[in-house]
């Protein structure tokens, strides 16, 4: 049973005559008999009763067409929700985002930018390791990811964009031994105090792990938090050292910075940074996904 054959009979049954259905249907007259004869002959019976002056339904035909008008309805309201989504007026974006204390991208400010351009999407939002996040999305239970993660650490299924490369910088309390240093390596930052870790998994994690890898040292005596601001208020009271993104702490950047109760340092490896990049799986994201990663590019400095 096809759909142009409920539609061609619930048109006849509507205008009791076979020359008007067909002008409605933009459809011959000889065409529009044929596929009622045939639906006739699918069902088993009579539709229509004709005589030279009248067309009206039969038993068959009174029991059919309310059944024939509900389809049409439904596929005419299925259409009007698909046509909603791809048009951006319904939907739903999930997006996993990074701590933003140690994200120098402006992930709200994009957020804001997509509502008000498109309010009818509903947009979820989960606060995870980048790990996590990156499986999610390669999982399909998230559409796009800002991660703590260059393309090498990424699995080559998902597409990335790099948003932001950011230094890492040690951070330790004024009363410090090594407090008045404008550089450091990681390797003197073992030892003297027990190293504050970002949880495992995160990206900052990994990009520490590895500056340590590096330098051939092992952190044998550290605590483990998930707040980048507890971080830091623990090196402040020297109860141990942490490395950091440079933009998440303030007044980074030169090579000696002086607070009240902490100093921030740069590190001697060059290599130890913290790249960002939006992950998203572009054989399999949505309309309302496509459309976010255009905000959020715009929405970023240098359009990178």
């Amino acid at each position: 049973m096809e759909l142009r054959h409920l539609t061609y009979f619930v048109t006849v049954a509507e205008t009791e005559n076979f020359t008007k259905a067909a002008a409605r249907c933009f459809v011959a007259q000889s065409a529009l008999s044929q596929q009622i004869a045939r639906l006739e002959t699918e069902v088993g019976t009579s539709l229509f009763a004709r005589n030279s002056r009248s067309v009206r339904l039969t038993d068959a035909g009174e029991v059919l067409l309310p059944l024939a008008r509900r389809i049409l309805a439904d596929v005419d309201n299925a259409q009007a929700e698909l046509d909603a989504l791809r048009s951006l007026r319904r939907g739903r974006l999930r997006l996993g985002l990074l701590q933003s204390a140690a994200n120098p991208v402006d992930q709200i400010a994009a957020i804001g930018a997509f509502h008000e351009r498109y309010p009818g999407i509903d947009i979820l939002v989960t606060d995870e390791t980048s790990s996590a996040m990156v499986e999610a999305v390669g999982a399909g239970t998230l559409d796009i990811a800002v991660v703590g993660l260059g393309p090498d650490q990424l699995p080559s299924s998902l597409s990335q964009r790099t948003l932001s490369i950011d230094a890492l910088v040690a951070v330790v309390s004024s009363r410090h031994p090594l407090a008045r240093q404008a550089t450091v390596g990681v390797a003197a930052l073992v030892g003297t105090r027990p190293f504050i870790h970002f949880l495992a998994g995160s990206g900052v994690r990994h990009h520490v792990d590895a500056a340590f890898g590096r330098a051939g040292v092992t952190v044998s005596h550290s605590f483990e938090m998930g707040q980048l601001s507890d971080m830091v208020r623990l090196a402040a009271l020297d109860i141990g050292v942490t490395i950091v993104p440079s933009s998440s702490v303030a007044g980074a950047g030169s090579d000696l910075q002086i607070h009240n109760d902490y100093r921030v340092i740069r590190l001697a490896d060059k290599a130890a940074v913290h790249p960002v990049s939006v992950v998203y799986d572009a054989a399999h994201l949505s309309a309302a996904g496509s459309a976010f990663l255009e905000t959020f590019e715009h929405h970023q400095p240098g359009r990178l």
